[in-house]
């Protein structure tokens, strides 16, 4: 089968936000911990090596929060990629919950905003659904715009889980049963095949690959 589009979605290193608990919103997010730098650096080695030697990337888009943005910059700098921003890739609005405790948020809430994904989770906070359903949107935009390109993104664990919806064609609901963990500074990466019949099919090559942190 012939590739065509790459797609190779990242989630950010460890934030200060993380190992806090803190719900990291626009407010609550100060940037990556001292670790997770180190944990994006060790991923953008790779990557570049992937660059190099394996297929170029050809564009590079980060989230605007702030942790995301780190990490895309690390990204760009040793892989040689510009980096682009696009706002509809921010993680959830988190309303009134930014800032806050998660232990508290989720106790209020009898759960994370997966739980009950119609309601907001606190005031003025993006209903999960709704948050889906902008996510999928700018993907599937991306992914028109760069067919049979190769496509970076540095984003959030829930750009992944979002990703993986909309290739995966799930119902938006299938967030009430199922989950898809993501590890910081992880990497998941999606591959657009067409066989000899000209049937054409996305393949999930990697989820969670965190291979380059071993050492």
């Amino acid at each position: 089968m012939a590739l065509s589009t790459e797609l190779v979605i990242t989630r950010h290193g460890e934030a200060a936000c993380n190992v806090a608990g803190i719900v990291g919103g626009d407010r609550g997010c100060t940037g990556l911990t001292p670790r997770g730098t180190d944990q994006v650096t060790r991923l953008a080695e790779r990557l570049r090596r992937e660059h190099e030697t394996i297929r170029p990337f050809d564009v590079l888009y980060a989230s605007p929060r702030l942790r995301s943005q780190q990490s895309g910059q690390i990204l760009a700098d040793l892989i040689g990629v510009p980096l682009d921003t696009e706002p509809d890739l921010v993680g959830p609005n988190h309303g009134d919950a930014d800032g806050q405790a998660w232990e508290d948020i989720k106790g209020a809430f009898k759960g994370p905003p997966q739980a009950f994904p119609t309601r907001p989770h606190a005031p003025g906070a993006e209903p999960w659904f709704s948050y889906l359903a902008r996510t999928a949107s700018v993907l599937a935009r991306l992914l028109d715009m760069y067919a049979a390109r190769r496509i970076l993104i540095a984003a959030h664990g829930e750009t992944i889980e979002a990703a993986h919806g909309l290739l995966l064609d799930l119902p938006f609901t299938a967030c009430l049963r199922l989950s898809f963990r993501t590890d910081h500074a992880s990497l998941s990466r999606w591959e657009r095949h067409t066989n000899r019949f000209d049937r054409t099919v996305w393949m999930l090559a990697a989820h969670n690959d965190t291979a380059h942190l071993a050492s």
